[in-house]
């Protein structure tokens, strides 16, 4: 018996296709923007096109209406986002931008509590 998922709101489609038109018009004009302007255009394409399929997937895991609270509540992936920042923060001895990572795992550990509070309370 298959499970009919609910259809997908407005948001969730114009989100997708923002991030796709600008991933296909950011790579169009990386290849037509001078070298300086292109590298940077290229990036950013590169980088809608990430933001699109992590939306997509998300979008496919959590198929119903508040997906800010299921993720919030999700334990598991907080867990694994804390570990990962540690670990970033960890590996980044001395350099500049190590503050980044230890922001990071602050806000891991925050998330962490805040979803063992939640699913607590359900």
């Amino acid at each position: 018996m298959t499970e009919l998922r609910p259809p997908w709101s407005p948001r969730r489609r114009r989100t997708l296709t923002w991030l796709a038109g600008g991933a296909v018009v950011l790579g169009i004009a990386a290849l037509v923007l001078p070298a300086q302007f292109g590298v940077t255009a290229a990036f950013l394409a590169a980088l809608c096109a990430f933001l699109f399929v992590a939306a997509l997937v998300l979008f496919f895991a959590v198929p119903g209406p508040d997906t800010v609270g299921t993720l919030l509540r999700s334990s598991p992936l907080a867990g694994a986002v804390t570990v990962v920042a540690v670990l970033l923060w960890l590996s980044t001895e001395g350099q500049q931008l190590r503050w980044i990572w230890a922001a990071a795992a602050a806000g891991g550990l925050t998330w962490v509590a805040t979803a063992l509070w939640l699913s607590r309370r359900s």
